[in-house]
């Protein structure tokens, strides 16, 4: 009897194995995109079921939680300084970012959003994108700089955001979208789909093949360093399909298929605007309440999380190309392709994980 129900149950496991490698064989891949976070997300993936409902209201939840775009948010509470807890999600990116702007001496900062909105790059930005004479502007940003550092916030056992000033506001802008890439991907994981990439505002975790049946392939856009760049405000990221590149990454990313990884990248060559002959760009360091100015054109990031790599990417821009080397090469969790200028030139550097992956 016993050796019966064994040979049952070898055969139902066969048969719902082969079912299950029919089933992913003939699968089709299934698209969605749309707007959300204040940016745009393309999502693919290999299923007989459509899951996108599920995934639409996994993305939503995010933005309920996060979002500065949204004014019914969580963080949008926060910011207005209204007593609301905060939920699961908003707690393990508010951590996340903590521990990143630890790592980072503070260069990855989640309340330099007042200075990101005076230079005219944020949520709630001036209309006149510094307007200002020189040394109004410095006032303007004297007088915001003690209340902008990740210290002067923290989070209470009663799931309550508490600031040593109530000015204070975070902006998730620069986690959020890397956060919402892993929480489809764990979405997908759940209902058992293997195949799939998902992609927020630039932002990528891949798993699986592609429709080819070949590895996920991602380009990393070539960037310039002249002003003769035309802004545009949704190109904010240098993940494209098409265009120059620089390089191409092929996931997975190790050996271990059923790992996931996450892909984020910074640039300053997009988002940025020219006002007489000076050019601003997107990234304000918390130290100066002024936008980067140095070499560092566009720092990809490979983490075991999208959320963590996309935290990584915005420090590494602030902190520039030697201080983002050194970092990438004392943390083994990290995997990194830099873009800089050397003069006229555009150089790259890479971290010796990527060397199998670079195309």
């Amino acid at each position: 009897m016993k050796i019966a129900l064994k040979i049952l149950f070898l055969l139902l496991l066969i048969g719902g194995t082969a079912w299950i490698l029919i089933d992913t064989n003939t699968a089709p891949y299934r698209k969605m995109e749309g707007k959300i976070f204040g940016t745009y997300y393309h999502i693919t993936y290999q299923s007989s079921t459509d899951y996108d409902a599920d995934i639409l209201a996994q993305l939503q939840a995010v933005d309920a939680s996060l979002s500065a775009f949204n004014p019914q948010s969580i963080v949008s509470q926060v910011n207005r300084n209204e007593p609301v807890r905060v939920d699961a999600m908003f707690e393990q990116v508010f951590t996340l970012a903590q521990e990143v702007s630890a790592a980072t001496n503070g260069a990855f900062d989640i309340t330099v959003a007042p200075l990101v909105n005076l230079w005219g790059f944020g949520f709630d930005s001036r209309d006149d994108r510094f307007a200002s004479k020189s040394d109004e502007l410095k006032r303007e940003i004297d007088s915001i700089m003690p209340f902008v550092g990740h210290d002067k916030v923290k989070m209470l056992n009663s799931k309550r955001i508490s600031k040593q000033d109530e000015r204070t506001m975070l902006d998730f802008s620069a986690i959020a979208k890397g956060y919402g890439c892993d929480q489809v991907a764990a979405l997908l994981i759940k209902h058992g789909i293997t195949n799939f990439l998902v992609e927020i505002g630039g932002e990528i975790v891949a798993h699986g093949i592609n429709p080819d049946k070949r590895a996920w392939t991602v380009g990393i856009e070539q960037p310039t360093h002249n002003d003769g760049l035309t802004s545009h405000p949704e190109a904010n990221n240098t993940i494209v399909p098409t265009a120059q590149m620089t390089a191409f990454l092929t996931f997975p990313l190790k050996a271990n298929k059923r790992e996931l990884y996450g892909l984020a990248t910074s640039g300053n060559y997009r988002n940025f605007y020219v006002k007489d002959g000076q050019r601003y760009a997107h990234t304000i360091d918390p130290k100066t309440g002024r936008p980067v100015q140095h070499s560092l054109l566009s720092a990809t990031v490979i983490a075991p999380n999208c959320a963590t790599a996309d935290a990584y990417a915005t420090a590494f821009m602030v902190m520039g190309l030697k201080k983002a080397k050194t970092l990438i090469e004392n943390d083994n969790r990290l995997q990194a392709f830099l873009i800089y200028a050397d003069g006229d030139q555009t150089k790259t550097w890479h971290s010796s994980g990527l060397d199998n992956y670079i195309k």
